[in-house]
């Protein structure tokens, strides 16, 4: 049987990983169903309580003693990467078709992880493809370089980081094609109570974006003057949408100080945690989304909803560029957050433009998920190579 293995997936408590795994399964089944799909993760539970993946296609990815013990003496990660990957390359062979799923995983440190695993993989005799990417231009160096050229395919998710490996001079293996969370379903849950469907604006914060602010608590200065402008000046209720749970990076913990600073006002929903899929149902629900998390807003955009992302990196930017040709009034860098008007100020351009931009993306995003889908062909090709 034609085999296809994942690899950098962190567990479904990331919603965002969450969505590019069921939509990259989606993306595969519709080119090929006669394939065994396997997933190393570090968090198989979480993917097993939002249906993400069956027991039998996780592979447990978990550093133990041993493996600290290992990484302490030999003081070089090969060593302790082959000790911690041993289960995952039992099903690489030449006939697999490996998938690095990461997402922008090579812009946080040197991914000696990947650099390890690619080189093995390709050892082995099969196919390697980076897959739904995104990297800045500036964190790509020599061995960053040596290491993308090895790939069978790299599939880039945006234009930004295409151009950015091009003047690099890694061409011969690039093509673009849209995120694979594009093509994600949707699932519709009743509504809570004070979320009114068309009437209520979508809001995602996250401590990530937090962390790379210029101005200490500028992120959540705005957010609080954003709140309080929508309150004051219009009669949208406001829906709070958290999309990673995990206890180091909870969207809930910001999330939860912006609901109680306004839950008296009878006009905020705090949405409790749930599936990638059911939490695309909520948004689709609402007026505009105002979103932090890069598949938050992806799950905005697919179902036409008017965005505004408080960005980081390039992935906001790139995807934004693609959709609107531009990525100005659309992304609004967190690094540039000084006063607590600016966001407010972002806001209302939106919602100045609101139908203008509902109807460019009802216009353009079934072409949009059709290429996205499209993306299955060359990993249809590299599996029947």
């Amino acid at each position: 049987m034609k085999k296809i293995v994942m690899f950098g997936h962190f567990g479904s408590g990331n919603h965002g990983s969450e969505a590019i795994i069921k939509g990259t399964k989606k993306i595969i089944n519709n080119c090929d169903r006669n394939v065994s799909i396997k997933v190393e993760t570090r968090r198989p539970e979480e993917d097993i309580k939002y249906n993400t993946l069956n027991i039998d296609e996780c592979i447990k990815y978990k550093e133990n003693t041993l493996s600290k013990i290992i990484n302490k003496i030999f003081r070089h990660p090969d060593f302790n990467y082959r000790f911690l990957s041993r289960k995952l390359f039992k099903y690489i062979d030449s006939q697999t078709v490996c998938l690095s799923v990461g997402g922008d995983i090579y812009c946080y440190g040197v991914p000696y992880r990947l650099y390890y695993y690619t080189k093995r993989a390709n050892k082995k005799g099969a196919k390697t493809i980076l897959w739904g990417c995104s990297i800045s231009e500036e964190v790509i160096d020599k061995k960053m370089e040596e290491n993308l050229k090895k790939y069978t395919l790299i599939s880039t998710r945006e234009t930004l980081t295409y151009e950015n490996l091009k003047k690099h001079g890694i061409i011969d293996n690039v093509v673009l094609y849209p995120d694979p969370a594009f093509c994600l379903e949707k699932k519709d849950a009743k509504l809570p109570e004070n979320f009114i469907e068309g009437k209520t604006i979508g809001i995602n914060v996250s401590p990530m974006i937090i962390n790379y602010e210029k101005i200490e608590g500028s992120t959540m200065q705005n957010y609080e003057a954003l709140m309080q402008y929508i309150l004051d000046n219009t009669d949208y209720q406001i829906a709070l949408i958290p999309h990673v749970v995990w206890s180091h990076t909870d969207d809930r913990k910001p999330i939860k100080k912006l609901y109680d600073k306004f839950k008296d006002t009878g006009r905020i929903v705090l949405i409790e945690d749930c599936d990638s899929t059911t939490l695309k149902g909520y948004i689709s629900k609402c007026n505009m989304f105002i979103g932090a998390r890069t598949h938050a807003t992806i799950a905005a955009y697919s179902t036409c909803v008017p965005t505004l992302v408080v960005g980081y990196s390039v992935k906001a930017k790139g995807i934004a560029k693609d959709l609107f040709g531009t990525y100005e009034n659309y992304v609004i860098p967190v690094q540039t957050l000084e006063n607590k008007e600016d966001l407010i100020n972002a806001f209302k351009w939106l919602n100045n433009n609101k139908e203008e931009i509902k109807k460019h993306l009802t216009d353009v995003m079934p072409e949009y998920i059709k290429r996205a889908i499209r993306a299955g062909e060359e990993i249809s090709r590299l599996i029947n190579k």
